[in-house]
C-alpha cells in the first residue's frame, strides 16, 4: 500500500485546527476575510485527511480486538478489517493527488481566445464550432461565459473570437485546451463531397488582477478607430473601437463593442492575461520540462486534437484516447470526459515525477 507523508498531514491539520479557533474568537474583518480564504483552501484537503485519520483508528481498534481471543469478537473484527483496508487504500489514493502541488493560476477565470487557422472559410466555420463548444461547457458547470472580441468569417463562424469564462477553478479545467485542433470534414461549400482538413487554434488564459501585472502608461499606445463589420447596423459610425499596443513585447490587442470606456477595459484585461502568461513561462523554467512529463507542453502551435466527422470519433493526441461520441463532444455534452480524462493523466504524471518513476 502506498504511503502518506504523516509530517505534511500533521502539519495541515494543525493549520486547519488553528485557524478554526481564530475564526472562532471573533477577529477583524480584515483578518476574517483573510483566515476565511485559506480555510476555503484547506478544507477540501483537511477532510479527506480526518476521514483517513479516523479510518486508521477503526482500523487499529479491530486489530487489537482479534488479539482479545473471543471468537465472536475475532470474526466480527476480521470482517470490519476486510471492509476498512480497501477503503483505506482508496483514501490513500486520493489524498495523494490533493497533496500534490497546485498551479497557482487553477482558480482563477480564464481568457479563451479562439482563431480559426489553416482552411479558410471552413476554419471560420470550425472556430465558431469550437466556441460553442465552450460556451455550453461553461453552462454545464455553471460559469458565466461573455464575449469580449470577436471578427466574423465570411461565411459564418470566426476568424478570431476572444471570451471571457469566470468561475471556481476554471482554469484547472480549461487549461489543456490550448493548441491547435483540427477537423476532418465535409464543408459545406464543397460539391464534390470530399473530405477537408482544417484547423482552428485555441489558447486558454488565466485571467489576472492589475496587482498581478503593472502595466507602465509609458509602455503602451492606445488609438481609437472606426469598428470594421459585416455593413449595416452593425457597423459603428464613431471611433470607439480600441487598439492597445504593449511596446516592451510587442503585443497587440484590439476591442470594437459598441463601448469606448468597455473597449478600454476588455483590452486592458486581455493584455494582462497575455503578459501573465509570458511572465509564468518565462519564469517558470522547470514547467515546460515538466509539462513535457504530461499531457502536453500547451503550446498553441502543438496539435492537440482531431475531430473526424466522416468517422464520428474525437482524438486527443496526447493521451491517445478516441471517443466515438464526436456529436455530444462538439455540442460541449461530453467534453468533460476528455477534460476527466486530461486531469487524471496530468496527475498520474505528476505522481510518477515526484516518485522517481520514468
Amino acid at each position: 500500500m502506498a504511503t502518506l507523508p504523516q509530517d505534511k498531514l500533521d502539519a495541515l491539520t494543525k493549520r486547519f485546527d488553528s485557524i478554526e479557533a481564530a475564526l472562532s474568537s471573533g477577529p477583524s474583518a480584515e483578518q476574517f476575510v483573510k483566515l476565511s480564504k485559506e480555510y476555503a483552501e484547506l478544507e477540501p484537503v483537511v477532510r479527506p485527511i480526518q476521514a483517513y485519520q479516523k479510518l486508521l483508528a477503526d482500523l487499529e481498534s479491530a486489530e487489537e480486538l482479534v488479539s482479545s481471543g473471543d471468537r465472536e469478537m475475532v470474526e466480527m473484527a476480521a470482517a470490519e478489517i476486510g471492509e476498512l483496508k480497501p477503503r483505506i487504500e482508496q483514501a490513500v489514493a486520493e489524498i495523494r493527488i490533493l497533496l500534490l502541488p497546485k498551479d497557482a493560476a487553477d482558480e482563477r477565470s480564464v481568457i479563451l481566445e479562439v482563431r480559426g487557422g489553416t482552411g479558410g472559410d471552413e476554419a471560420a466555420l470550425f472556430a465558431g464550432d469550437l466556441l460553442r463548444m465552450y460556451q455550453r461547457y461553461a453552462d454545464l458547470q455553471g460559469w458565466k461565459f461573455s464575449l469580449l472580441e470577436e471578427s466574423p468569417g465570411e461565411v459564418g463562424g470566426y476568424k478570431e473570437v476572444v471570451a471571457n469564462i469566470t468561475g471556481k477553478g476554471v482554469y484547472a479545467k480549461m487549461k489543456f485546451e490550448s493548441g491547435v485542433h483540427r477537423v476532418q470534414r465535409v464543408p459545406a461549400t464543397e460539391t464534390q463531397g470530399r473530405i477537408h482538413t482544417s484547423a482552428a487554434t485555441v489558447a486558454v488564459l488565466p485571467e489576472v488582477e492589475e496587482i498581478d501585472i503593472d502595466i507602465k502608461a509609458e509602455d503602451i499606445r492606445i488609438d481609437t478607430m472606426r469598428s470594421s463589420g459585416a455593413g449595416g447596423q452593425h457597423v459603428n459610425t464613431t471611433d470607439s473601437a480600441v487598439r492597445i499596443t504593449h511596446l516592451p513585447s510587442g503585443i497587440v490587442v484590439t476591442a470594437s463593442q459598441k463601448s469606448q470606456h468597455q473597449n478600454r477595459a476588455t483590452a486592458m484585461k486581455v493584455l494582462q492575461a497575455r503578459l501573465y502568461e509570458e511572465q509564468r513561462n518565462a519564469r517558470d523554467t522547470a514547467r515546460a520540462d515538466a509539462r513535457k512529463e504530461q499531457v502536453g507542453s500547451g503550446d498553441r502551435s502543438e496539435r492537440i486534437r482531431t475531430y473526424n466527422f466522416p468517422q464520428g470519433r474525437v482524438t486527443d493526441h496526447r493521451i491517445n484516447l478516441t471517443l466515438y461520441k464526436l456529436d455530444k463532444v462538439i455540442a460541449g455534452d461530453a467534453l468533460e470526459e476528455l477534460i476527466s480524462a486530461l486531469i487524471t493523466e496530468n496527475q498520474a504524471a505528476q505522481l510518477a515525477a515526484m516518485e522517481g518513476i520514468s
